[in-house]
């Protein structure tokens, strides 16, 4: 009877020990790439802003996974990922021309001389982002999901249509897949009204429209919320520009 007793409670510790454990792989992988030596001194500047330990944590992004940086600009987000995701991964950084024409100068120099072999980077029209069926174990789209609701045509911004766009982000999905969703929030109640002039999106509006296009709102983090913001502002204007109120979600695909 001891002797039951103690296999049964160094089965009981080893079970604890492992259930402890679980998740660890993503946080272990993505704790070594912000440690990278090879990221920038502007990267680890800006990780001091935008917290990307917590914001990409939140979606547990994994070795060997698929992912793709939508409207990803210069790639900051794409590089961290690049080292999480390793040689057995992917990433793809997808821009559309404005978004590229934007990020030229901070692009560049990241993906000169091939020094992230594991990012695909694409130049390609929102209609028609090629995501395929069920190829990408998650997504993600920072600081320009508002930016579907946006028309600028003199600024090389055309009309999108949003439902579309999302709806092949969906497809693009494997079940379980995950999509990370960082923006601006804008004033309760505007839903998208503030999106052309001030380039923010109300938190209520995003978690009705993705949950309105099939995903399941997954959670949230409020380490990037700021109190101190009215909503007022433009989110370029230099009195709350890199300080605004914004909202972190996760949705998941069933």
């Amino acid at each position: 009877m001891r002797k039951l007793l103690s296999v049964l409670l160094f089965l009981s510790a080893l079970a604890t020990g492992c259930a402890g454990t679980l998740g660890t792989p993503g946080k272990d992988a993505l704790q070594a790439a912000l440690a990278n030596h090879a990221r920038s001194d502007a990267d680890r500047a800006r990780d001091l802003r935008d917290h990307p330990a917590e914001v990409l944590g939140l979606a547990d992004f994994r070795p060997g996974m698929q992912v793709a940086d939508i409207f990803g600009g210069g790639g900051y987000y794409s590089e961290i990922l690049s080292y999480v995701v390793g040689p057995n991964g992917s990433v793809r950084l997808i821009n559309n021309p404005a978004y590229d024409g934007y990020s030229k100068k901070g692009r560049e120099p990241r993906l000169a001389g091939n020094r992230l072999p594991n990012v695909r980077y694409e130049v390609l029209p929102p209609e028609a982002m090629k995501l395929g069926q069920g190829t990408l174990d998650g997504a993600l789209i920072v600081m320009s999901y508002h930016d579907l609701y946006v028309v600028d045509p003199g600024d090389n911004w055309p009309a999108i249509d949003a439902g579309q766009f999302i709806d092949q982000i969906v497809a693009g999905l494997k079940p379980g897949g995950v999509l990370l969703i960082v923006d601006h929030d804008a004033r309760k109640g505007s839903g998208k009204s503030d999106t052309q002039v001030l380039h923010r999106i109300e938190e209520a509006y995003a978690i009705a429209d993705f949950k309105a296009h099939g995903l399941q709102f997954a959670g949230s983090l409020p380490l990037l919320r700021n109190p101190d913001d009215d909503h007022s502002l433009n989110v370029f204007d230099k009195a709350i520009r890199g300080k605004t109120d914004r909202f972190v979600h996760l949705y998941r695909k069933p």
